[in-house]
């Protein structure tokens, strides 16, 4: 009886050798394999948010049930079409600073129970991407409330217009990068819709004869896309490191969408960056 039991766990462990190794034959492109069954759902759990998933087969299907987890199953209508070990597809997982592909095949039913469901995206298996800014957004957001906690009254520079004002509150530095912190604030009883607000290095003196030179600048993050405000309004945005000369100025431009004199330019001398906390 004891010598059955052994010949039979010894046929399953050769089996599951075998398996492996016609898997890594068939499937021999370097992308970490991960088995799904029939009635499974599988789970991919990732260190940071997810930005983009990329299924290959309408064999399968997906959703992000929370921001960092994937979760994958066999479509109803293919489940019955698989045969065991087959190719299922790829799937493609996108984040914040990585990307990272499996490939997907079918298990046989003797594996299916003592194969896990949780898959952790492991560094092994990512190769990093630039997504115009390489801090995690999870990072960002944290920094960026961080300053909005702060409810001081003071401000390093301000423009006011027609009851519109525009200060610049904080300059924080993380790295390469330059957090300014920018409250909007409308004492009018006309709601103030936002067509542009930019950020640009111009002269600070310009004169007839000068060849105007201005550097447009383009935020890399910003924490909230508002484009209107009734009263007040306060965002936090993310620049690239820069520099300038003292004969010129960071110029933050906000313009309003119909045709008004509400448009404000705040000025921000170079000693002001220079100036900034960091984090």
């Amino acid at each position: 009886m004891m010598k059955n039991f052994l010949l039979i766990v010894l046929n399953f462990l050769l089996c599951r050798i075998a398996t492996a190794q016609e898997l890594k034959k068939n499937f021999d492109d370097r992308l970490p394999l991960v088995g799904i069954s029939r009635n499974a759902t599988l789970h991919f759990i990732s260190p940071e948010n997810i930005s983009y998933v990329d299924i290959s087969t309408p064999a399968l299907k997906g959703d992000l049930p929370l921001s960092n987890i994937l979760r994958l199953k066999i479509s109803s209508d293919s489940s019955s079409k698989l045969v065991n070990n087959a190719d299922v597809g790829i799937v493609t997982v996108v984040g914040e600073t990585f990307i990272a592909q499996y490939r997907i095949y079918f298990l046989p039913p003797w594996e299916s129970a003592v194969h896990p469901v949780l898959v952790d995206i492991s560094p092994t298996d990512c190769r990093p991407i630039s997504a115009g800014v390489d801090i995690p957004i999870a990072d960002l957001k944290k920094h960026a409330f961080s300053l909005l906690r702060e409810h001081s009254s003071n401000f390093l520079r301000e423009e006011e217009k027609y009851g519109v004002s525009m200060s610049l509150k904080q300059i924080y530095t993380l790295g390469d990068y330059i957090f300014f912190d920018l409250k909007l604030q409308n004492n009018t009883n006309l709601p103030f819709d936002i067509d542009a607000l930019s950020f640009s290095i111009d002269d600070r003196k310009i004169t007839k004869a000068t060849n105007v030179q201005s550097v447009s600048l383009n935020p890399v993050w910003q924490l909230y896309a508002k484009d209107s405000f009734k009263k007040s309004y306060r965002n936090i945005y993310v620049l690239k490191k820069m520099t300038y000369p003292e004969n010129k100025l960071l110029n933050i431009s906000l313009k309003e969408k119909q045709i008004s004199g509400r448009n404000l330019v705040l000025q921000i001398p170079y000693k002001d960056v220079l100036r900034a906390d960091t984090f």
